[in-house]
């Protein structure tokens, strides 16, 4: 082990994971208590608590929509949570203290009542997008593994928008309670409820889906103008956007904001869903492609190719697991499932040149991870029979892996279905194909009936490198 002024660097290393997060949390929990303390000296406790509960309600629907949007290779749990808490207090403190502050000074500069015109339409738009929309930059920048594509930008930048949604729907509800009790009507709260809880309940999230876009869009290219032009005219659009829907409600009226509504914001919104269902079938395609390379080499089994295509396959599976064994096998098929994603979606940012090719370190850890998750699944026998939709005749389970199996060497990332031809410089640090050596084809035939190779086909590519 190494040693770095006296402490391990695996103990530093330790450290700086452990202290990190805690002093995350920590700042992120000063911020929900300052925009709690401020919201309540504004509205009162009462109303905040029932407008906590009110604004829960349009919550749901919106992060299950980024969720299903997530499904092909969910992200990081609590890295989805700490974006939502982002945009709930930090963003949400920021956005207070900064449009206040614009909007007095607008009043001292050019008159009364001037600051909420400027503070909705300038203030409120460019600093709440920019808020949000540094957690992206942040996780662009030291968390670049977790950007597989648009789609992560979008899930990403839409939990980030659903928190800070979330404790304006508070503030809102809040002073609508507020003011109800003050003058004694009723329907207020109702009408604010609607508005932002059915009607325009994605209105936030889609402005910084924008940016996610571009941050999505600069996570794969391998042009430094992309890189940096990309998030900046996502950036610009979400303000764009935003500054159009306030100024339609504080200037147009109810006639500007309804035509708003309905001539841009309805088709954006349309826009956007066809737009991520596209993104979806280009992910499966992605995984799609690389699983007869993966069969080859011996990381899933020939019969497991056409489940692991499709959602409905691996939903099926998974369930199919739960009634025969319980949820313990089907997570334990699930996070098999989700790692032989994870494995093809970084093989094919080999393929397109988006990683260097002798950075081996990141693909055999995913190597690891994809073999520790079969093992954990070969475990479970009845997880593996439920692969097959006919078990074959006098097949039985396999038994487990041995415990000091070793995943084999992996075939470059552009066989067996990869459309581009790697460099020479690149040819050179993988090997053609995997070995055949009984290390490599064990796994495999333990998964299959004693004549299965008599009755299947070859897979496609042969490992051997495409011709153009």
């Amino acid at each position: 082990m190494v040693y770095t002024q006296g402490l391990p660097v695996r103990a530093r290393q330790q450290q700086r994971r452990v202290l990190a997060p805690v002093l995350g949390l920590i700042a992120l929990g000063i911020c929900g208590l300052v925009v709690l303390g401020v919201v309540t000296s504004e509205v009162g406790i009462g109303a905040v608590i029932g407008g906590a509960f009110i604004a829960l309600l349009p919550v749901g629907p919106v992060v299950a929509a980024f969720l299903w949007a997530d499904r092909w290779e969910p992200e990081p749990p609590r890295l989805l949570l700490v974006a939502f808490l982002w945009g709930a207090c930090v963003a949400t403190l920021t956005a207070l203290v900064i449009n206040s502050s614009a909007a007095l000074a607008a009043d001292e500069v050019l008159g009364k009542g001037s600051g909420d015109v400027i503070g909705a339409t300038v203030a409120a738009p460019v600093v709440e997008e920019a808020v949000k929309g540094a957690f992206l930059i942040g996780l662009l920048i030291w968390r670049r593994r977790e950007f597989d594509g648009v789609i992560d930008g979008i899930v990403y930048a839409g939990l980030v928008a659903a928190g800070f949604a979330f404790t304006e729907n508070i503030l809102y509800i809040g002073r609508a309670f507020a003011e109800e009790a003050a003058a004694g009507q009723s329907g207020l709260v109702v009408t604010v409820l609607v508005l932002r809880g059915l009607f325009s309940p994605f209105a936030h999230p889609l402005f910084t889906a924008m940016m996610g876009i571009g941050v999505g869009i600069a996570a794969l290219s391998r042009n430094k103008a992309v890189r940096v032009l990309a998030p900046l005219a996502g950036y610009l659009v979400a303000v764009l956007l935003h500054a159009l829907w306030n100024g339609s409600a504080a200037l147009g009226g109810g006639e500007g904001f309804l035509a708003v509504y309905v001539f841009i914001m309805v088709p954006l919104f349309a826009g956007m869903i066809t737009f991520v269902v596209l993104q979806r079938r280009r992910e499966q395609r992605v995984v799609a492609a690389a699983l007869p390379g993966f069969a080859q080499a011996g990381w899933v089994a020939p019969s497991e190719i056409e489940l692991l295509s499709s959602l409905a396959g691996r939903r099926g599976w998974r369930s199919a697991v739960q009634r025969h064994s319980g949820k313990e096998a089907a997570k334990a098929v699930g996070d098999y499932q989700a790692a032989v994603t994870e494995l093809a979606f970084l093989r094919n940012r080999f393929a397109r040149g988006l990683v260097d090719p002798q950075d081996r370190g990141w693909h055999d850890e995913l190597l690891s991870v994809l073999g520790q998750a079969r093992r954990r699944a070969m475990g479970m026998p009845e997880a593996l029979t439920a692969a097959f939709q006919r078990p074959p005749l006098g097949w039985s389970p396999p038994p487990p892996l041995p415990p000091g199996w070793v995943p084999p060497p992996p075939p470059p990332p552009w066989a067996a279905g990869w459309r581009q031809q790697p460099p020479a410089s690149a040819q050179r640090s993988w090997p053609a194909q995997p070995p055949p050596s009984p290390n490599w084809e064990q796994p495999t035939q333990q998964l299959r009936p004693q004549n299965w190779m008599q009755r299947q086909p070859p897979p496609p590519g042969g490992g051997q490198p495409p011709r153009r």
